[in-house]
């Protein structure tokens, strides 16, 4: 047996179903996306088995997009958690064969609640949750991958990815920004990523600064007190006019013999990388990575001098 063939048969299988499920995409998933849009209840996403993990993980991404969703477990439910289930609600159940005994115990049961919206997600359209369903979402796959056709494996990928596909639609509807998704994730790295701003992270009482007609011993002075390797360059109203780097010092010496008689304005890099201290801190290392470096020159709305942000202090905060 071949391990290495068989890993990439089956990845190679369930690539073809989820490609193949752009064909399903019809009219009741945008109904049913416009449905959960104007909806004043919430999604309940249902099933048993891997379904049911499936359906877990799809609640997840609503909500943290911005779509209001809570699962029920669809044996639990037939022991009291159908409780939960409000007239308001978009209902959507999840089932390969959509014949599964729960869900037909379940479905009427919701039904009778009132005017909850039923949904059926299957892989199966002629089945019992189809043909009860006001709207069918299609994760219709030919085969697993297992080899013996069995364990759900592109039936699971498909039923999530046509998760994603509705929770991304709902999120255009919603003109959902990264600003609202920084609200929906505050903790860890990600939370970091998305909160964190410049001026969380930047030392503003270490800002080296030199005017243009400061000579070279002042610019030496200023960016060995500042151990940045640079000392920023401002005019009269504190605006950003240059920056001198151990670089820019370094070829100042194999140009000039004499430079008791230099000023910061005659070896300044003008036009530096600057960045508002509002942006966030991920955007700086975004910018530092595109321009290999390792600062940037942190501004107000203004473009007045207000520090450096360096790459340790971003990494130091956590963000990347």
């Amino acid at each position: 047996m071949d391990l290495k063939e068989l890993a990439k048969e089956v990845i190679r299988k369930e690539a073809e179903a989820v490609r193949n499920l752009q064909n399903f995409i019809d009219d009741d998933f945008e109904k049913v996306v416009r449905l959960i849009y104007e909806s004043s209840g919430r999604v309940i996403v249902t099933g048993i088995g891997k379904s049911a993990l499936i359906a877990q993980k799809i609640v997840a991404t609503l909500n943290s997009t911005g779509t209001p969703a809570v699962f029920l477990h669809a044996a639990d439910a037939i022991h009291g958690d159908m409780g939960m289930v409000r007239n308001e609600d978009v209902v959507i159940f999840i089932s390969k064969s959509g014949n599964t005994p729960e869900i037909k115990v379940l479905l009427p049961l919701i039904r009778n609640i009132g005017n909850s919206t039923i949904v059926a997600m299957v892989s199966n359209t002629n089945s019992f949750l189809a043909q009860q369903a006001q709207y069918v979402l299609k994760a219709t796959v030919e085969e697993e991958a297992c080899p013996n056709n069995l364990a759900p494996t592109n039936s699971t990928t498909a039923q999530l990815v046509l998760g994603d596909a509705l929770a991304m639609c709902l999120i255009e509807c919603r003109s959902f920004s990264g600003e609202d998704f920084a609200r929906f994730h505050p903790g860890g790295s990600l939370g970091k990523r998305l909160y964190t701003r410049v001026s969380d992270v930047y030392n503003r009482e270490n800002r080296p600064e030199v005017k243009r007609l400061d000579g070279i011993r002042k610019v030496i002075v200023e960016i060995s007190g500042g151990y940045l390797g640079a000392v920023v360059v401002t005019d009269e109203t504190g605006t950003v006019s240059g920056i001198i780097t151990d670089g820019d010092l370094r070829r100042m010496l194999e140009k000039y013999r004499d430079i008791d008689g230099l000023t910061a304005g005659e070896i300044m890099s003008a036009a530096p990388k600057t960045i508002r201290e509002t942006e966030l801190a991920f955007t700086a290392y975004r910018l530092m990575e595109k321009n290999s470096i390792t600062q940037l020159v942190v501004t107000d709305e203004a473009n007045r001098y207000r520090g450096m942000v360096h790459l340790h202090d971003i990494l130091k905060e956590g963000v990347v």
